[in-house]
């Protein structure tokens, strides 16, 4: 049994690299597809830290897609862009001008994306490895497998899973009891993006709790070498900056809060529903005679570069959004303060990046991949895990939808969305129907034999009829295809070019919602009683 054991454990690696292998021919055919403004300014990027000295990155002006990433992300930039120049050196140009579309850079940037993917690969097998086969294997296909990854990295372009791969390379440290290790991934990460930065609270106070609060002495000195540690990452980053006197300079790079409360396409929010409220009070109290003046950047128009759009509700602003993350965030702080289990720590970060997401500034919508990978953990525990996730995550990707806005890319992003729909139900059939039937024929202890015999027949009733979801949430997926059919046909046939901004607005409202579940139904988990 040992032996057989141990070769599972062996073989482990070369199957994880299958998994990769099956996604990266599906990313390589993905290769000619569109590709965001994004794009060009990773190219950017690449020439000027591959052009300029280090003093200059911050500083550079030559494209509007100015360096705004942390400076760990800037020094991977200048590592790609060593091979970018051997390939072409006209892509590490930075007098190059802008959209430089020659087919060495396409391919280049894809493929650099698609490996930088083994990271996450690695951060998957670290959090995988000691679970039971179709456990592990389920959770390689939820997040290797990823349609919001494929989306939001392969598709629009950016570098996600390798930034992720360090989040899951963190928890993977802190689930194994190497908090030293765990809490030196995340400032690595947070050198990389500090958007990462919303679950910096729950590190804290758990490392606090879990690794430093070990009595005086010890205590004191496990919060040196925690503090030390972290300050030698942050000072491998900023140091060469602060030694240049620029370091506000990079500051206002990453923190351009000028931007206004939403992005361009209203993530899926609460300040969608803020920003709704506002819009029905102005009309209300301008039809019962009030002048109600409306700012030029409503929420029909995206609120790009406005921070104060509101005509009748309080003005939102950064600070205010940053209190409200925190109170949001707070059931969970004194969770992790009370019983700092690292069997929680994964549920405890996504549920940091649902706060940050619904309530932060300036969100995108690709934000949502913070919240839902981490899940992707959770997924794979219990069976009311797994159908809160096989929701969240449809919502999530479906939310994404709007990044691919020309044609040729509607079926891609529907047929990703709907073969992750059928590998979810199928993973989640197979490993929870099993467990039903394992508990169904469990003796009972002899005084709870009558009740425990009632719940050995629902579970045997459930694993017959395999996985299920709830009459709410298929009724809410139901609403997700309405609202798809009327923004991509009805609403085309029926009204034209008329109120163009209906089909998106009802799409981030309706998913809004389930996100908005989402985090009640998470808050539920972090408070109830262990």
């Amino acid at each position: 049994m040992e032996d057989q054991s141990a070769g599972r454990r062996g073989n482990l690696l070369p199957q994880v690299l299958w998994f990769f292998f099956i996604a990266a021919c599906v990313k390589l055919l993905l290769v000619p597809s569109y590709h965001s403004t994004d794009f060009e300014v990773h190219r950017h990027w690449l020439a000027l830290t591959h052009s300029l000295p280090v003093s200059d990155w911050y500083l550079d002006e030559t494209s509007p897609w100015t360096l705004d990433y942390p400076p760990f992300f800037a020094y991977f930039e200048r590592f790609l862009s060593i091979f970018a120049h051997l390939i072409d050196p006209e892509i590490v140009d930075i007098q190059n001008g802008l959209n430089y579309k020659a087919n060495s850079v396409i391919y280049f940037q894809r493929i650099s994306v698609i490996l930088s993917d083994l990271w996450l690969l690695f951060g998957v097998y670290r959090l995988s490895k000691k679970l039971e086969v179709k456990r592990r294997d389920l959770m390689w296909v939820l997040i290797i497998w990823s349609p919001g990854l494929v989306i939001v990295d392969h598709l629009h372009f950016q570098y996600n899973g390798f930034l992720l791969g360090w989040l899951l390379l963190s928890i993977s440290f802190l689930q194994e009891g190497r908090d030293l290790m765990g809490g030196f991934v995340f400032a690595v990460l947070l050198c990389f993006k500090h958007l990462f930065a919303v679950a910096a609270p729950v590190y804290f106070v758990y490392l606090l709790r879990h690794y430093c609060w070990k009595g005086m002495v010890r205590g004191f000195s496990r919060l040196s070498v925690m503090g030390a540690l972290v300050a030698a990452v942050f000072a491998a980053a900023y140091g060469p900056f602060v030694y240049h006197g620029q370091i506000q300079q990079v500051l206002r790079r990453m923190f351009p809060f000028g931007r206004g409360l939403c992005h361009a396409y209203w993530a899926p929010n609460f300040w969608v529903f803020y920003i709704l409220l506002d819009k029905e009070l102005a009309f209300f109290l301008r039809k019962v005679g009030f002048n109600i003046q409306v700012p030029s950047a409503s929420f029909t128009g995206g609120l790009v570069g406005d921070s104060s759009p509101f005509a009748v509700l309080p003005q939102i602003t950064p600070v205010t959004t940053f209190i409200m993350v925190l109170l949001a965030l707070s059931p969970c702080l004194i969770k992790a303060w009370r019983n700092p289990r690292p069997g929680m720590i994964a549920r405890w970060i996504a549920y940091a990046y649902t706060c940050g997401f619904l309530f932060g500034w300036h969100v995108h919508e690709k934000a949502s991949l913070h919240f839902v990978i981490p899940l992707a953990i959770v997924a794979v525990q219990s069976l009311e895990d797994a159908r809160h996730y096989f929701v969240l995550s449809i919502v999530s990707c479906y939310s994404l939808f709007p990044l691919l806005y020309e044609a040729q890319e509607y079926p891609i992003k529907v047929l990703l969305l709907l073969l992750h729909c059928a590998l979810m139900w199928i993973g989640f059939s197979a490993q929870y129907a099993e467990d039903a039937v394992a508990r169904a024929t469990a003796p009972a202890p002899a005084p709870a034999k009558k009740k425990v015999a009632q719940s050995k027949l629902k579970a045997a009733a459930s694993a017959e009829g395999g996985f299920v979801i709830g009459w709410i949430g298929k009724i809410y997926l139901f609403g997700l295809l309405v609202v798809e059919i009327w923004g991509q046909f009805l609403h085309p046939y029926l009204l034209g070019d008329k109120l163009p901004f209906v089909p998106l607005m009802l799409m981030s409202i309706y998913c809004s919602l389930g996100i908005m579940y989402s985090w009640i139904w998470q808050l539920r988990w972090i408070i109830k009683p262990t």
